[in-house]
């Protein structure tokens, strides 16, 4: 299927380019230090709607989006696990042609990433991927905003991500990095990367920002003077059946103090959360000085406004043909 004409979508790190990433980040820390100067969403008394979508349960993301809609003007529409059709009693499609009447843009926090590039390809209003299997793109842009305030800056810089590289966490920490002109390590067990395809357009990308993706398996020549190091649970959501396994095989690659005494002297420790201290990272270096995960969870909700803000200004009026 054709997707709409002149409607964006955000349904994976490289939807943006790099200038338009920029541009996002840049808009992102304008809205962080005037949180209510911009209501695209308000239009007098009325308020325009997002429909905010959760097959997965939800604690940052969740907070994080219905602050944003709320402080650009407009109201939150929550539909949690269960309370839709979608997918069982109606088709994807059927759904996305009722919402797309009723609201100004969806965000959808789901498994398969293909539901998402099924929406997409249809809808007349901006779709926004809050998390799939494969990709988790507006973590990314939250972390990039957090990064560009410890640091001064993306380019150049070296991110290292340790743990599962095959999520979608390793995937998009690859794409939206090289975007930002990042040298980006991944570090994972062998067979644990991101995926070939994924590999292949982040080092297209990054011919064209400056950046590089590596794929190691030795953690500490990973972290060897990074800027920033990153991980992510090793257990996600529906992988429950498989923890005792994974524990097993990612044991080695737990973040520790000494892990970041081999990064540069400066590096920020980042995780999306929720963390589990004692598994992918100890207490100490979560807790302690270098890391900045809270601040990283703050920006979910600047970056998120950001970027429905200016989806919805560069899609065109595409709604008005319906």
């Amino acid at each position: 299927m054709t997707p709409q004409p002149g409607v964006r979508h955000f349904i994976k790190d490289t939807d943006l380019s790099p200038a338009e990433q920029s541009e996002v980040l840049d808009r992102a820390a304008a809205m962080k230090a005037d949180p209510f100067g911009s209501t695209p969403l308000a239009h007098g008394a009325a308020r325009e709607t997002v429909a905010l979508i959760f097959d997965k349960s939800s604690t940052r993301t969740r907070f994080s989006l219905a602050a944003g809609v709320g402080e650009l003007g407009g109201q939150a529409l929550v539909v949690n696990p269960g309370e839709a059709q979608m997918g069982h009693k109606e088709s994807i499609e059927d759904t996305t042609k009722i919402l797309e009447r009723a609201v100004a843009a969806i965000v959808w926090r789901t498994y398969a990433h293909e539901g998402l590039e099924r929406m997409a390809a249809i809808s007349h209003v901006p779709v926004i991927n809050s998390l799939s299997d494969d990709f988790h793109p507006c973590q990314l842009l939250a972390d990039l905003l957090t990064i560009r305030e410890q640091l001064g800056g993306t380019e150049g810089r070296i991110m290292t991500y340790i743990g599962d590289g095959a999520n979608n966490m390793g995937n998009s920490y690859a794409l939206a990095g090289v975007t930002a002109g990042m040298h980006v390590r991944i570090a994972a067990p062998e067979g644990w990367g991101p995926a070939a395809a994924v590999v292949d357009e982040a080092r297209r990308v990054a011919q064209q920002t400056g950046g590089s993706l590596e794929v190691l398996t030795d953690m500490r020549a990973a972290a060897s003077d990074a800027d920033v190091i990153v991980t992510d649970t090793w257990v996600s959501m529906g992988q429950e059946a498989e923890k005792e396994e994974r524990v097993e095989r990612f044991g080695a690659y737990q973040v520790t103090e000494e892990v970041m005494a081999l990064a540069a002297p400066h590096a920020i420790f980042m995780h999306c959360l929720p963390a589990y201290r004692g598994f992918e990272v100890s207490a100490d270096v979560i807790d302690g000085p270098q890391s900045v995960v809270w601040d990283e969870a703050e920006n979910r909700i600047h970056a998120q406004k950001a970027l429905i803000a200016w989806l919805l200004e560069k899609s065109t009026m595409a709604k008005e043909t319906l």
